[in-house]
Protein backbone atom coordinates (compact mmCIF):
# COMPACT_ATOMS: atom_id res chain seq x y z
CA UNK A 1 0.00 0.00 0.00
CA UNK A 2 2.87 2.40 0.75
CA UNK A 3 4.33 1.88 -2.72
CA UNK A 4 1.00 2.59 -4.42
CA UNK A 5 0.41 5.73 -2.36
CA UNK A 6 3.86 6.94 -3.27
CA UNK A 7 3.17 6.40 -6.96
CA UNK A 8 -0.13 8.28 -6.80
CA UNK A 9 1.64 11.27 -5.29
CA UNK A 10 4.59 11.30 -7.69
CA UNK A 11 3.51 9.74 -10.96
CA UNK A 12 0.10 10.72 -12.22
CA UNK A 13 -1.18 11.67 -15.65
CA UNK A 14 -3.34 14.49 -14.26
CA UNK A 15 -1.91 17.98 -14.76
CA UNK A 16 -4.42 20.36 -13.16
CA UNK A 17 -2.02 23.31 -12.94
CA UNK A 18 -0.82 25.87 -15.48
CA UNK A 19 -3.27 27.49 -17.90
CA UNK A 20 -5.95 24.87 -17.18
CA UNK A 21 -6.17 26.02 -13.56
CA UNK A 22 -6.97 29.59 -14.66
CA UNK A 23 -10.23 28.55 -16.34
CA UNK A 24 -13.60 28.26 -14.51
CA UNK A 25 -13.44 25.45 -11.97
CA UNK A 26 -16.61 23.81 -13.33
CA UNK A 27 -14.81 23.24 -16.62
CA UNK A 28 -11.88 21.40 -15.06
CA UNK A 29 -13.28 17.81 -15.04
CA UNK A 30 -14.24 18.13 -18.72
CA UNK A 31 -10.86 19.58 -19.68
CA UNK A 32 -9.04 16.84 -17.81
CA UNK A 33 -11.13 14.00 -19.21
CA UNK A 34 -10.47 15.45 -22.68
CA UNK A 35 -6.71 15.56 -21.87
CA UNK A 36 -6.36 19.17 -22.97
CA UNK A 37 -3.74 19.47 -20.23
CA UNK A 38 -1.59 17.05 -22.24
CA UNK A 39 -1.62 17.88 -25.98
CA UNK A 40 0.82 15.11 -26.94
CA UNK A 41 -2.08 12.77 -27.71
CA UNK A 42 -3.59 15.30 -30.10
CA UNK A 43 -0.23 15.65 -31.83
CA UNK A 44 0.14 11.88 -32.20
CA UNK A 45 -3.35 11.63 -33.69
CA UNK A 46 -2.79 14.57 -36.03
CA UNK A 47 0.67 13.73 -37.38
CA UNK A 48 -0.22 10.59 -39.39
CA UNK A 49 -3.02 12.61 -41.00
CA UNK A 50 -0.45 15.27 -41.87
CA UNK A 51 1.70 12.57 -43.52
CA UNK A 52 -1.23 11.42 -45.62
CA UNK A 53 -2.14 14.92 -46.75
CA UNK A 54 1.44 15.86 -47.64
CA UNK A 55 2.17 12.60 -49.45
CA UNK A 56 -0.55 13.31 -52.02
CA UNK A 57 0.84 16.74 -52.95
CA UNK A 58 -2.53 18.40 -53.51
CA UNK A 59 -2.71 22.11 -54.48
CA UNK A 60 -1.36 24.36 -51.73
CA UNK A 61 -4.70 25.94 -50.81
CA UNK A 62 -6.39 22.56 -50.49
CA UNK A 63 -3.46 21.17 -48.50
CA UNK A 64 -3.68 24.09 -46.05
CA UNK A 65 -7.44 23.65 -45.71
CA UNK A 66 -7.12 19.95 -44.97
CA UNK A 67 -4.31 20.47 -42.46
CA UNK A 68 -6.46 22.99 -40.58
CA UNK A 69 -9.46 20.65 -40.57
CA UNK A 70 -7.35 17.71 -39.41
CA UNK A 71 -5.77 19.78 -36.64
CA UNK A 72 -9.19 20.74 -35.26
CA UNK A 73 -10.57 17.25 -35.87
CA UNK A 74 -7.64 15.64 -34.05
CA UNK A 75 -8.28 17.79 -30.99
CA UNK A 76 -11.99 16.94 -30.99
CA UNK A 77 -11.69 13.22 -31.74
CA UNK A 78 -8.81 12.69 -29.35
CA UNK A 79 -11.03 14.19 -26.64
CA UNK A 80 -13.92 11.94 -27.68
CA UNK A 81 -11.68 8.88 -27.61
CA UNK A 82 -10.45 9.75 -24.13
CA UNK A 83 -14.02 10.08 -22.86
CA UNK A 84 -14.91 6.67 -24.30
CA UNK A 85 -11.74 5.17 -22.84
CA UNK A 86 -12.37 6.61 -19.38
CA UNK A 87 -16.01 5.52 -19.36
CA UNK A 88 -15.00 1.93 -20.10
CA UNK A 89 -12.00 1.98 -17.75
CA UNK A 90 -13.17 3.98 -14.75
CA UNK A 91 -13.23 0.92 -12.45
CA UNK A 92 -9.77 -0.19 -13.60
CA UNK A 93 -8.39 3.36 -13.44
CA UNK A 94 -9.22 3.57 -9.73
CA UNK A 95 -6.80 0.69 -9.12
CA UNK A 96 -3.88 2.04 -11.16
CA UNK A 97 -1.63 4.68 -9.63
CA UNK A 98 -1.17 6.82 -12.75
CA UNK A 99 -4.89 6.98 -13.61
CA UNK A 100 -6.61 7.02 -10.20
CA UNK A 101 -7.05 10.80 -10.31
CA UNK A 102 -8.86 10.89 -13.65
CA UNK A 103 -12.24 12.67 -13.35
CA UNK A 104 -14.44 9.61 -13.96
CA UNK A 105 -12.30 7.34 -11.79
CA UNK A 106 -12.17 9.85 -8.92
CA UNK A 107 -15.85 10.79 -9.13
CA UNK A 108 -15.18 14.41 -10.13
CA UNK A 109 -17.24 13.79 -13.27
CA UNK A 110 -20.41 11.69 -13.45
CA UNK A 111 -20.83 9.18 -16.31
CA UNK A 112 -23.96 10.80 -17.70
CA UNK A 113 -22.22 14.18 -17.80
CA UNK A 114 -19.41 12.50 -19.71
CA UNK A 115 -21.91 11.00 -22.16
CA UNK A 116 -23.41 14.42 -22.89
CA UNK A 117 -19.91 15.81 -23.40
CA UNK A 118 -19.14 12.89 -25.73
CA UNK A 119 -22.27 13.58 -27.79
CA UNK A 120 -21.20 17.21 -28.26
CA UNK A 121 -17.69 16.16 -29.31
CA UNK A 122 -19.01 13.63 -31.82
CA UNK A 123 -21.30 16.23 -33.36
CA UNK A 124 -18.34 18.55 -33.79
CA UNK A 125 -16.33 15.70 -35.31
CA UNK A 126 -19.10 14.90 -37.77
CA UNK A 127 -19.35 18.58 -38.77
CA UNK A 128 -15.65 18.53 -39.66
CA UNK A 129 -15.96 15.19 -41.46
CA UNK A 130 -18.67 16.57 -43.71
CA UNK A 131 -16.13 19.09 -45.02
CA UNK A 132 -14.20 16.19 -46.61
CA UNK A 133 -14.86 14.11 -49.72
CA UNK A 134 -17.15 11.09 -49.79
CA UNK A 135 -14.37 8.50 -49.47
CA UNK A 136 -13.10 10.25 -46.34
CA UNK A 137 -16.58 10.48 -44.89
CA UNK A 138 -17.06 6.71 -45.22
CA UNK A 139 -13.67 6.05 -43.67
CA UNK A 140 -14.32 8.53 -40.87
CA UNK A 141 -17.62 6.92 -39.91
CA UNK A 142 -15.98 3.48 -40.01
CA UNK A 143 -13.24 4.70 -37.65
CA UNK A 144 -15.83 5.26 -34.91
CA UNK A 145 -15.96 1.48 -34.50
CA UNK A 146 -12.25 1.48 -33.66
CA UNK A 147 -12.72 4.34 -31.21
CA UNK A 148 -15.46 2.41 -29.41
CA UNK A 149 -13.70 -0.97 -29.32
CA UNK A 150 -10.13 0.09 -28.52
CA UNK A 151 -10.67 0.43 -24.73
CA UNK A 152 -11.96 -3.16 -24.60
CA UNK A 153 -8.83 -4.63 -26.18
CA UNK A 154 -6.82 -4.74 -22.96
CA UNK A 155 -9.44 -7.07 -21.47
CA UNK A 156 -9.27 -9.71 -24.21
CA UNK A 157 -5.82 -9.59 -25.81
CA UNK A 158 -2.16 -9.04 -24.98
CA UNK A 159 -2.02 -6.66 -27.96
CA UNK A 160 -4.14 -3.61 -27.04
CA UNK A 161 -1.29 -1.42 -28.28
CA UNK A 162 -1.82 -2.88 -31.76
CA UNK A 163 -5.49 -1.95 -31.56
CA UNK A 164 -4.38 1.50 -30.51
CA UNK A 165 -2.20 1.60 -33.62
CA UNK A 166 -5.15 0.85 -35.88
CA UNK A 167 -7.15 3.56 -34.10
CA UNK A 168 -4.62 6.40 -33.74
CA UNK A 169 -2.90 5.54 -37.01
CA UNK A 170 -6.16 5.90 -38.93
CA UNK A 171 -5.38 9.54 -39.54
CA UNK A 172 -2.79 8.48 -42.15
CA UNK A 173 -5.20 6.76 -44.56
CA UNK A 174 -7.90 9.33 -43.78
CA UNK A 175 -5.59 12.22 -44.64
CA UNK A 176 -4.42 10.45 -47.81
CA UNK A 177 -8.01 9.81 -48.92
CA UNK A 178 -9.05 13.38 -48.08
CA UNK A 179 -6.29 14.79 -50.28
CA UNK A 180 -6.49 12.27 -53.14
CA UNK A 181 -10.11 11.11 -53.15
CA UNK A 182 -9.13 7.46 -53.66
CA UNK A 183 -7.45 4.45 -52.06
CA UNK A 184 -4.37 2.71 -53.45
CA UNK A 185 -1.26 0.76 -52.46
CA UNK A 186 0.50 3.86 -51.07
CA UNK A 187 -2.50 4.34 -48.79
CA UNK A 188 -2.03 0.80 -47.41
CA UNK A 189 1.72 1.21 -46.86
CA UNK A 190 1.26 4.55 -45.10
CA UNK A 191 -1.37 3.08 -42.77
CA UNK A 192 0.95 0.16 -41.98
CA UNK A 193 3.73 2.62 -41.11
CA UNK A 194 1.46 4.54 -38.75
CA UNK A 195 0.24 1.35 -37.06
CA UNK A 196 3.78 0.08 -36.45
CA UNK A 197 4.94 3.45 -35.15
CA UNK A 198 2.00 3.64 -32.76
CA UNK A 199 2.53 0.05 -31.62
CA UNK A 200 6.09 0.91 -30.68
CA UNK A 201 5.54 4.14 -28.78
CA UNK A 202 2.41 2.90 -27.03
CA UNK A 203 4.35 -0.10 -25.76
CA UNK A 204 6.81 2.37 -24.21
CA UNK A 205 3.87 4.25 -22.69
CA UNK A 206 2.38 1.04 -21.26
CA UNK A 207 5.53 0.35 -19.26
CA UNK A 208 4.46 3.12 -16.90
CA UNK A 209 1.66 0.87 -15.63
CA UNK A 210 3.24 -2.56 -16.03
CA UNK A 211 3.21 -3.51 -12.36
CA UNK A 212 -0.24 -2.11 -11.62
CA UNK A 213 -1.63 -3.72 -14.77
CA UNK A 214 -0.38 -7.09 -13.57
CA UNK A 215 -2.17 -6.61 -10.25
CA UNK A 216 -5.53 -5.74 -11.84
CA UNK A 217 -5.27 -8.19 -14.74
CA UNK A 218 -4.86 -5.70 -17.60
CA UNK A 219 -2.89 -7.03 -20.58
CA UNK A 220 -0.41 -5.11 -22.72
CA UNK A 221 2.57 -5.60 -25.00
CA UNK A 222 4.66 -4.07 -22.21
CA UNK A 223 3.73 -6.99 -19.98
CA UNK A 224 3.97 -9.48 -22.84
CA UNK A 225 7.53 -8.58 -23.86
CA UNK A 226 8.85 -7.26 -20.52
CA UNK A 227 12.66 -7.33 -20.54
CA UNK A 228 12.60 -8.15 -24.26
CA UNK A 229 10.86 -4.90 -25.18
CA UNK A 230 13.95 -3.31 -26.73
CA UNK A 231 14.29 -5.77 -29.66
CA UNK A 232 10.51 -5.69 -30.16
CA UNK A 233 10.60 -1.89 -30.24
CA UNK A 234 13.50 -1.92 -32.69
CA UNK A 235 11.57 -4.26 -34.99
CA UNK A 236 8.44 -2.07 -34.86
CA UNK A 237 10.32 1.12 -35.62
CA UNK A 238 12.47 -0.43 -38.36
CA UNK A 239 9.38 -1.82 -40.05
CA UNK A 240 7.62 1.56 -39.72
CA UNK A 241 10.49 3.32 -41.49
CA UNK A 242 10.51 0.63 -44.20
CA UNK A 243 6.77 1.09 -44.75
CA UNK A 244 7.23 4.86 -44.98
CA UNK A 245 9.89 4.33 -47.66
CA UNK A 246 7.53 1.97 -49.50
CA UNK A 247 4.67 4.48 -49.30
CA UNK A 248 6.95 7.14 -50.75
CA UNK A 249 8.06 4.88 -53.59
CA UNK A 250 4.49 3.88 -54.43
CA UNK A 251 3.43 7.55 -54.48
CA UNK A 252 6.27 8.51 -56.83
CA UNK A 253 7.88 10.94 -54.40
CA UNK A 254 11.25 12.51 -55.23
CA UNK A 255 14.58 11.06 -54.25
CA UNK A 256 15.33 13.47 -51.39
CA UNK A 257 12.61 11.78 -49.35
CA UNK A 258 14.75 8.72 -48.67
CA UNK A 259 17.86 10.36 -47.18
CA UNK A 260 15.55 12.71 -45.25
CA UNK A 261 13.99 9.65 -43.60
CA UNK A 262 17.31 9.23 -41.80
CA UNK A 263 16.31 11.92 -39.27
CA UNK A 264 13.15 10.20 -37.96
CA UNK A 265 15.02 6.86 -38.12
CA UNK A 266 17.77 8.23 -35.88
CA UNK A 267 15.24 9.73 -33.46
CA UNK A 268 13.49 6.35 -33.21
CA UNK A 269 16.80 4.54 -32.73
CA UNK A 270 17.60 6.88 -29.84
CA UNK A 271 14.37 5.80 -28.15
CA UNK A 272 15.32 2.15 -28.47
CA UNK A 273 18.77 2.78 -27.00
CA UNK A 274 17.51 5.04 -24.16
CA UNK A 275 14.61 2.81 -23.08
CA UNK A 276 14.57 1.87 -19.40
CA UNK A 277 11.37 -0.04 -18.74
CA UNK A 278 11.76 0.44 -14.97
CA UNK A 279 11.74 4.24 -15.22
CA UNK A 280 8.10 5.41 -15.67
CA UNK A 281 9.03 9.07 -16.00
CA UNK A 282 11.68 8.18 -18.58
CA UNK A 283 9.15 6.11 -20.54
CA UNK A 284 6.82 9.11 -20.59
CA UNK A 285 9.62 11.33 -21.92
CA UNK A 286 10.39 8.86 -24.70
CA UNK A 287 6.70 8.59 -25.56
CA UNK A 288 6.40 12.38 -25.83
CA UNK A 289 9.50 12.52 -28.04
CA UNK A 290 7.44 10.98 -30.83
CA UNK A 291 5.97 14.38 -31.68
CA UNK A 292 9.39 15.32 -33.06
CA UNK A 293 9.56 11.98 -34.89
CA UNK A 294 6.22 12.63 -36.58
CA UNK A 295 7.21 16.15 -37.56
CA UNK A 296 10.48 14.82 -38.96
CA UNK A 297 8.53 12.40 -41.18
CA UNK A 298 6.46 15.34 -42.43
CA UNK A 299 9.65 17.25 -43.24
CA UNK A 300 10.99 14.22 -45.12
CA UNK A 301 7.85 14.16 -47.28
CA UNK A 302 8.22 17.87 -48.01
CA UNK A 303 11.85 17.30 -48.94
CA UNK A 304 10.76 14.60 -51.34
CA UNK A 305 8.38 16.94 -53.13
CA UNK A 306 10.80 19.90 -53.15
Amino acid sequence: MERRTHLVNTHTDIVATGWVARLPRAWLPYLLVARVDRPIGTWLLFLPGLWGILLVRAPMAETARLIALFAIGSLVMRAAGCVVNDLWDRDIDRKVARTAGRPLASGALRPWHALIFLAVLLQLGMAILFQLNQVSQILGVASLLLVGLYPLAKRVTWWPQLMMGFTFGFGAPLGYAAASGHLDAAWVALYAAAILWDLGFDTIYAHQDREDDALVGVRSTARLFGEHTRPFLAACYAAAVAMLALAGWLSGIGGWFYPALALPAVLLARQVIALDIDDPAGCLRLFRANREVGLAVGLAILAGWA
